[in-house]
Parts: C-alpha cells; sequence; structure tokens
C-alpha cells in the first residue's frame, strides 16, 4: 500500500514523500491515520536527528515517520491479532511502549509507523505492550490529544510527599494544597489547570503564572475563577513580569510556600524561581524537557535536607494513564480542545514542525487526508469572507465558544480538499 508520509532523514531534514508499506503479515496491524497533533517533542528529535536517544543512528539510510499524538481506524489486521483486534474499530496510541527497557517509539524510531502519515503498519511492540488501544468514540482530534494528556496525568502521579517521621513516599499532588504551574497557559499547561481542576485530587490553592498577558487571558476565559471556586479551587492567575516573582507568589501562600509545583518551561530563572516558593515536602516537576544536555540550575540542598523538597521529572504517560485520560474525555471531566489553536493538513507538517517555536498559540492539530495550510483558528472568520469552507468552520468554532470541536472535525473531513 503506498501513503503519503513526513519522514526524517537526519537533523532538520524533514520529507512529505510517498512510500509503499509492507504488505500485512501475521503480526502486522495495519492503520488509516486520521489526526496527529505536533507535538514539541517532535521538534526536538527534528533538531537533534540521529543524536536524539528515539532516533535510530541509520535514520539517513532508513528515514523514521515522525508524529506520535496519532488516532484513526483499524483497517486490517494479521492473523495472529484477530481475537484482540477488528477492522473498523477506532484506535488511540501510547507511543512509549517501553518493550524490554528499549527507547524505540513510534513517532520517532519507525520506517512504517508515525503519526505524520496516512497509513502505517503498526510495531510488534507496540502489539506485544498492549499500547494500540480502543477508542470508542467518533471524534478523532480527542484521541490525539489523548496522548498529550496522558503525559500531564502521568507528572500528577509522579508527585510526591512523604509523613513526617516517615520516607514512605505518597503519590500524587496534596489533597487540597497550595500549587502553582509556572509558565503553564501553553497548551500542556491548559491541559494541567482541566487536569488540576477536575482530576481524583484537588488543590486548595491553584496558581497559574506566566509573562505573556494575551496568553493569561486566554486561559481564565477557559478556566475561570468562579468555576474553580465552585470546585472549591482558589484559582489565580499571575503575570510574573515583575521585581521579586518569587516573592510575591510565595506571598499568595502566606510564606509557606507551594506543596506541588510544576514547571513548563526549562529555562534556568525560572527553575530557581520554583525552588524558591517551595514549601516543607514539597515536590518540583520540571515537565519541560530541556534540549541542552548540559542544563543547570542552581539548587537549595539545604531545603533538600532539612525541608524535604523533591525533585523529579518526567517524560511522557504510560499506558494506564492513557487509558485514564482517555476515560476521562468520554466523561466528559476533560475537554482538551482548548489545547487547539491551529489546524492544518499533512501538506503543512513540514514546515510546522521546523518552525514550531516561532508559531504562536497552542497545539497544531493535522489532519493527514486532508490539503490544507497550517491555520489559526482566529483567521477562520477573515479567510472565510472568500472561502466557504473556512466560513462554516468559523461558525461551527464559534458557536463551541471558539474552540475547535466534534462538529468542525466532521465538516472538515467530509469537504476539505483531499491531499
Amino acid at each position: 500500500m503506498k501513503t503519503k508520509a513526513v519522514r526524517l532523514h537526519g537533523k532538520m531534514d524533514l520529507r512529505l514523500e510517498e512510500i509503499d508499506l509492507p504488505e500485512l503479515g501475521p503480526d502486522d496491524v495495519q492503520v488509516k491515520i486520521v489526526s496527529d497533533s505536533v507535538c514539541v517533542s517532535t521538534y526536538k528529535a527534528v533538531i537533534e536527528g540521529e543524536e536524539h536517544k528515539r532516533v535510530p543512528n541509520d535514520v539517513a539510510e532508513h528515514p523514521t515517520i515522525v508524529g506520535h499524538e496519532f488516532c484513526g481506524d483499524i483497517i486490517a489486521v494479521g492473523d495472529n491479532w484477530k481475537d484482540k483486534y477488528k477492522v473498523g474499530d477506532h484506535f488511540a496510541i501510547q507511543p512509549a511502549h517501553y518493550y524490554k527497557g528499549s527507547q524505540m517509539a513510534p513517532g520517532y524510531s519507525y520506517r512504517y509507523c508515525g503519526g505524520s502519515s496516512q497509513y502505517a503498519n503498526i510495531p510488534i511492540e507496540t502489539l506485544l505492550m498492549d499500547c494500540l488501544l480502543p477508542y470508542k468514540s467518533d471524534t478523532y482530534f480527542y484521541g490525539s490529544l489523548a496522548e498529550p494528556m496522558s503525559c500531564i496525568v502521568g507528572t500528577y502521579h509522579a508527585m510526591y510527599h512523604t509523613t513526617a517521621g516517615s520516607y514512605v513516599h505518597q503519590m500524587g499532588i496534596k489533597e487540597g494544597g497550595k500549587m502553582c504551574l509556572m509558565a503553564a497557559v501553553g497548551p500542556m499547561g491548559l491541559g494541567a489547570i482541566d487536569y488540576a481542576l477536575h482530576g481524583d485530587r484537588h488543590p486548595s490553592l491553584l496558581v497559574v503564572t506566566d509573562i505573556n498577558e494575551a496568553r493569561l487571558d486566554r486561559a481564565a476565559s477557559i478556566y475561570t475563577v468562579e468555576d474553580a471556586a465552585r470546585l472549591g479551587v482558589e484559582l489565580k492567575y499571575v503575570n510574573t513580569s515583575m521585581e521579586d516573582p518569587a516573592a510575591y507568589l510565595r506571598g499568595l501562600t502566606g510564606g509557606a510556600g507551594y506543596d506541588d509545583v510544576i514547571c513548563f518551561a526549562a529555562v534556568k530563572p525560572l527553575v530557581e524561581q520554583a525552588r524558591d516558593i517551595l514549601g516543607y515536602d514539597a515536590c518540583f516537576n520540571l515537565f519541560s524537557g530541556p534540549t541542552d544536555t548540559a542544563f543547570k540550575a542552581e539548587w537549595n540542598f539545604y531545603d533538600v535536607h532539612y525541608l524535604y523538597t523533591h525533585v523529579v521529572g518526567t517524560s511522557g504517560g504510560n499506558t494506564d494513564d492513557l487509558k485514564e485520560a482517555i476515560a476521562m474525555m468520554n466523561a466528559g471531566r476533560l475537554n482538551p480542545a482548548c489545547m487547539v489553536t491551529h489546524v492544518g493538513g499533512l501538506n503543512a507538517v513540514v514546515d510546522t514542525v521546523k518552525d514550531l517555536p516561532n508559531i504562536p498559540g497552542g497545539k497544531k492539530l493535522i489532519y493527514n487526508h486532508i490539503d490544507m495550510p497550517l491555520t489559526a483558528i482566529d483567521d477562520f472568520g477573515a479567510l472565510g469572507r472568500t472561502d466557504p469552507l473556512f466560513a462554516e468552520l468559523d461558525r461551527l468554532c464559534k458557536a463551541a465558544g471558539g474552540l475547535w470541536n466534534p462538529a468542525a472535525e466532521k465538516y472538515l473531513l467530509a469537504h476539505g480538499r483531499p491531499i
């Protein structure tokens, strides 16, 4: 079978090409990929090329397909998997399968499987580790966003605390504690706000920081202070462009500091700001993975020893995290649509990934069988003056509070130009 796919050939060498998938074997499952959302981790893989821990050393000779936040339909099943998978079922994927300790993953490591492809053969490792998951919804983009949401779920589960006199770790954020999400009004930060408000554990105080007032305002319009209060959470948005942000943030806790702090940008001053706002037995998580292998920040080891402050880092969620994210979305407890600010077709992937840090907004959502430039949802209205497709997409998004939504997806899939 032929498929169009975006493949990595080396550092900053990303190409949209047509390739042949191998014929289906008894251990194969073949899928049609409908949607994929672009992750900053893909950008990191592209700038690092073969030096990336999940990209093979021979990527120049055997290019891999990028993209790991994908969702679609199962279209063929090999004999050895027919008891588990059925043609026509929808799927979501957990790319971090960790088979026998390997770092290989769809979207980084495989020649015939990645989210930026119209069709793919699922690697045997993914199947053996039960990482091709049933997805019982007809809205594909939620399935694509389940993977980034699983990273957030995993981060919350990785936080830990202790009890005085005991070194037993109690996993998860502190129930009723004080929490700060730093640089947290990008797409992943918005998901983290959603989970803090609607997960099984809630802080009593949730402080969200950034230095971009427009993005803070957007976040505040989606997750309002009033709605949070109804859930028993005091929610504050803080622009930390000020003289001494750590002192101000600590003041919001009455000087006690925060129990849980998650940082969404690997920036030295921000990490050190987080250090200065931690309270007793507090946990800090550096969510954003640095691209600099020598990234360092000063830390207070007096507090590590005497105040029991903890430092953790998480990279991706596991299969249980993904299942939890899907279940919460299906139950209406999470709505990751707020992450999406741009929509495009497969033809837009190369330029989008290579220029990702310079494109404002949140998640860039790709529909792999559509030919469409990457377009901001906010621009649909202006484009709709001359293009009926964008006029209708604008109407549907405005009806959903300015967010991408199931009706808009269905319309695009039915009326968008095929690639």
